[in-house]
């Protein structure tokens, strides 16, 4: 007998403590298991396990399986996934595959784009990615690029089943003029939903004015910004402290997110915290994204590289500054592996940066679509939320995230059905069982 692939309760789920409410009852040194009530693909309500009835219906017992929300992947690049294949052998270091990367997008169509990038949005939905970033290079300042176009009708067509936001990877010299970054941010604006200005901030191309016009731009057009900022080891990098300081002075009434920051970890500590603080000050969020930094930064042949490439997670964390795991590059040649799972990226993080409690407290790193924007905070698996889930057939919260990978590893529900693994017969609760001998 198989489990039903759309219950209508599912018992004894083990949810990450950054999830549940101060008041959540402790079972020994862990949080009590939970039950979660849906009805027509909408969480109804979520209780401690045993504190009332189980009506009818299907009902999963998952005898405390690990359960988070949908995954966000807040930083991707769609247009460039896949393309390592086709490639010779790629200078070590983000230069070196910027460089390949330009040879190899002169033969790029429409075709290729979308077939690519189709490939990685059904990756990322079986995996259980509800809400994708992707950031789109955009190198001239008249012409929009094939791939943000492919990327807008992708949007619309798996708007049923992934959020998809596009941001304009735009080199920040293209902003030092202010009429052209007005021009560029008009364009953008002008593209359609999920549309968002970004920049390539870097010590190679530092302008601090340009950078004023790109936030400039944004606020005079309404529009979130989203930044690759400080990918690299210069302890004298300044796009992150210079951002901090300008959305103050500019009173911006946007959100932004600031990807990479890599710099931060080559800094003396004084530099790097008080950068920390005034972005705490900031609406400000920071994405880290852990497989790539580690190959790209300190990297050079035939040398092992002595530094990790990542920014200070914990320090930001501890300062209250919303912090998101992301895939970034997979199989192109910024990156020869990756799968478009968060959670492969979660992995790496917990090795890198040396995490504790990955999954009761940095797997909110994966799970928080409203760090993307402003308003206020919105916990999912909230009464009347979309029941977006993926239930772990084998990992324990010990272990996390090992043993989650592929469909043996979870299963991924959408709207309350599933969309991708399978579900063990032995989760499947017959309806003749009553209420008290679940307790």
């Amino acid at each position: 007998m198989h489990a039903s692939n759309t219950p209508d309760h599912i018992l004894r789920a083990r949810l990450p403590r950054w999830l549940l409410p101060a008041a959540w009852p402790q079972q020994g040194h862990q949080p009590a298991l939970a039950d979660l009530h849906l009805a027509q693909g909408r969480i109804v309500r979520v209780l401690p396990h045993g504190t009332s009835p189980v009506p009818q219906g299907a009902v999963w017992d998952v005898a405390g399986a690990l359960v988070l929300p949908g995954l966000v992947d807040a930083h991707t690049h769609l247009d460039k996934a896949f393309t390592l294949p086709r490639m010779g052998v790629v200078k070590p270091g983000l230069l070196g595959a910027i460089d390949a990367m330009m040879v190899d997008r002169q033969g790029w169509t429409e075709a290729d784009i979308h077939a690519r990038a189709s490939r990685a949005l059904q990756w990322a939905y079986d995996a259980g990615t509800v809400h994708l970033r992707t950031h789109c290079d955009w190198w001239e300042p008249d012409a929009q690029p094939l791939a943000w176009n492919v990327q807008r009708a992708l949007a619309h067509d798996w708007a049923d089943r992934i959020t998809l936001e596009r941001v304009s990877l735009i080199p920040l010299h293209l902003y030092a003029d202010r009429s052209i970054a007005m021009r560029l941010a008009a364009t953008v604006a002008a593209s359609g939903p999920g549309a968002l200005l970004g920049g390539f901030v870097h010590s190679t191309n530092w302008d601090a004015q340009a950078l004023r016009h790109l936030f400039e731009a944004a606020q005079h057009h309404g529009m979130n910004v989203d930044l690759h900022v400080d990918e690299e080891l210069h302890p004298g990098a300044q796009g992150l402290a210079t951002t901090a300081a300008l959305l103050k002075e500019l009173r911006f009434e946007g959100h932004v997110v600031c990807g990479h920051t890599c710099a931060l970890a080559a800094q003396d500590e004084a530099t790097a915290l008080a950068t920390l603080d005034a972005v705490a000050q900031s609406p400000i969020t920071l994405v880290t994204l852990p497989i790539t930094n580690l190959l790209l930064q300190d990297a050079t042949t035939g040398r092992t590289p002595r530094q990790r490439g990542l920014t200070l997670v914990k320090e930001a964390r501890a300062r209250g500054i919303p912090v998101l795991v992301a895939s970034d590059n997979v199989q192109d040649p910024f990156c020869p592996v990756g799968s478009f799972d968060p959670l492969e990226a979660l992995a790496t993080g917990v090795l890198a940066a040396q995490l504790d409690a990955p999954f009761d407290q940095w797997s909110e790193s994966l799970c928080r679509t409203d760090w993307l924007r402003t308003g206020p905070a919105a916990l999912p698996l909230q009464p009347g939320a979309v029941a977006d889930l993926l239930v772990f057939t084998q990992a324990d919260h010990w272990g996390f995230p090992s043993r989650t990978q592929g469909a043996q590893g979870r299963v991924v529900l959408r709207q309350g059905r599933v969309a991708s693994g399978h579900a063990p017969a032995a989760w499947h609760v017959p309806t003749t069982q009553s209420a008290r001998s679940l307790a």
